[in-house]
């Protein structure tokens, strides 16, 4: 992954993130700038430049970690906001998530969702699990150029 394009972690819980962020960077040579959004609302507001992130003149981002169980519009509809508009429908989105329902995982690759992770509840499993995501998506994975 090129180290210009910035991973967008739409994410509700603050330990979660941070967990995330140091498993990205931690041990590794990702330098790719890391955005957060709190909620689904925030995130469409984001990619759309929309709200408080207008006249911001950030890029899409090059790859999406999206949590499902966000308060408010949930992820599986951000998903499937995100993969129905022109504009950011090609962009990879990784889920990550603590549900292992098989409802949720077919939902959510019939919504165009890119992987689909289910977050270890202790924290050296999900340590371990989002360093596998990063070594397969940041420095295997060709990624398409957001448009």
């Amino acid at each position: 992954m090129s180290t210009d394009l910035t991973i967008l972690i739409i994410e509700d819980s603050p330990e979660d993130y941070e967990a995330c962020v140091a498993a990205l960077t931690e041990d590794s040579n990702i330098v790719n700038p890391i955005a957060w959004c709190e909620n689904g609302e925030d995130a469409l507001a984001y990619l759309r430049k929309e709200g408080k992130y207008a006249g911001r003149d950030h890029e899409m981002p090059g790859v999406i970690l999206l949590d499902l169980n966000l308060p408010g519009l949930d992820g599986r509809d951000v998903l499937a906001m995100l993969k129905n508009d022109p504009n950011t429908k090609r962009l990879p989105v990784v889920v990550m998530t603590s549900s292992s329902d098989q409802t949720d995982i077919d939902r959510c690759y019939d919504a165009g969702a890119n992987s689909y992770v289910v977050k270890p509840v202790n924290l050296d499993g999900f340590l371990a699990a989002i360093a596998r995501l990063r070594d397969y998506w940041f420095k295997i994975v060709v990624l398409p150029r957001p448009e």
